[in-house]
């Protein structure tokens, strides 16, 4: 079999790349989000492209997302206003919500009218999201939420949140539970920041007292949440962004390499590595267009995946390894060494990318029951 793209794809990536080496330079950004570049693809028509038509879409494939997304990601685009809305929230509502909730909602996301966050993770529910204690009781026409979560990233910049909700306490664990759209800036929400080790600010936790939330703004039934949910986190996991967010600094690493083996200092285990590495790049790439692939068939892949989040993610890991062992020493600085820091920093936040949106133990669960067959115990 040989892969490749269509000409109409690959001229689609080269618009891509002239698009983002103009414009990626020019936008003033705050960690990562820019409403004004959001509003820059909308006006292309990149925002929703593979969506429906009749919603705004383009109606291209899964495929072109893929190129799409590939690409902001290599050119280090500030993406971050409209990225969960367009991975997740979006594509849950058009398979999910109702005929209203599309005409309202993704529209507005295809236009970077509204950013979102993702309301999932709580103190005592993390990879088990099963165990989401945050109440939404109902009362009339509203729901009235209390309870709080964690590591709601970027819920400081975002206007509203996918919030993941038990609106029925007496259920089994995966029942009672109910997906809501919540407005970030309602009376009763609480947003307090937490600093991750690097020092950023990039996760939240956010509190709910009391705060009122529409009927109406409920995707899919009450108290069966956990179907959009699992279909949600594989939305979330299949993306390629876990894979090539440090592609650029590999190909750093393989440059500093080639130095260090001109001079005659590149031990010969850390050359060996670094080409396992580049292998494994190329694989873990096929791993995330097979997904695309599986999605263009109509197809809803589940251990499809969690293969492509658990190896994106270890293999990321193994790269930030790889550059703090040719540094060595240097690889500590935080501000000055080959990398001016860099290498600390991504070091530092690689550790958490085996337990975000499911750890690694979770993933390899799934590959083994549903995708493989294997019995639970």
């Amino acid at each position: 079999m040989r892969f490749k793209f269509t000409p109409e794809q690959e001229a689609f990536r080269q618009e891509l790349r002239e698009f983002l080496r103009v414009e990626v330079p020019r936008v003033q950004q705050q960690d990562g989000f820019s409403k004004e570049f959001s509003k820059k693809l909308a006006a292309k028509g990149w925002i929703g492209l593979a969506w429906p038509k009749e919603y705004g879409g383009q109606g291209l494939g899964p495929i072109e997302q893929m190129i799409y997304t590939e690409e902001m990601i290599l050119h280090d685009a500030p993406r971050g206003y409209h990225f969960v809305a367009e991975r997740q929230v979006g594509p849950s509502i058009i398979r999910h919500g109702t005929e209203e909730q599309k005409r309202e909602w993704i529209p507005k996301i295809i236009n970077a009218d509204v950013s979102f966050a993702l309301g999932l993770s709580e103190p005592n529910a993390g990879s088990d999201l099963a165990n989401v204690q945050t109440r939404a009781e109902r009362d009339g026409d509203e729901y009235v939420v209390n309870g709080q979560k964690i590591w709601t990233s970027n819920a400081h910049l975002c206007d509203h949140i996918w919030l993941v909700v038990r609106t029925d306490p007496n259920a089994p664990k995966h029942r009672g539970i109910s997906c809501l759209i919540a407005d970030l800036r309602a009376p009763g929400v609480t947003i307090q920041p937490l600093y991750d080790m690097t020092g950023g600010h990039h996760f939240n936790q956010v509190f709910f007292e009391n705060v009122r939330v529409p009927v109406s703004r409920r995707v899919g039934e009450e108290n069966q949440g956990w179907y959009i949910l699992a279909e949600h986190l594989d939305f979330e996991r299949s993306g390629i962004e876990r894979l090539v967010e440090l592609e650029r600094h590999f190909w750093d690493v393989v440059e500093l390499a080639r130095r260090r083996a001109r001079e005659g200092t590149l031990p010969p285990p850390l050359r060996h590595r670094i080409a396992e590495l580049a292998i494994e790049l190329e694989v873990g790439r096929l791993l995330c267009y097979r997904v695309a692939w599986l999605q263009s068939t109509g197809r809803v892949p589940n251990a499809e995946a969690s293969m492509a989040k658990v190896f994106g993610t270890e293999w990321s890991q193994r790269v930030t390894q790889a550059a703090m062992n040719l540094l060595q020493l240097n690889g500590a600085a935080w501000r000055e060494g080959e990398f001016g820091g860099t290498a600390a920093r991504l070091y530092l936040h690689a550790v958490s990318r085996t337990i975000a949106a499911g750890t690694s133990e979770i993933q390899r669960n799934i590959i083994a029951t549903r995708g493989l067959g294997l019995p639970r115990s």
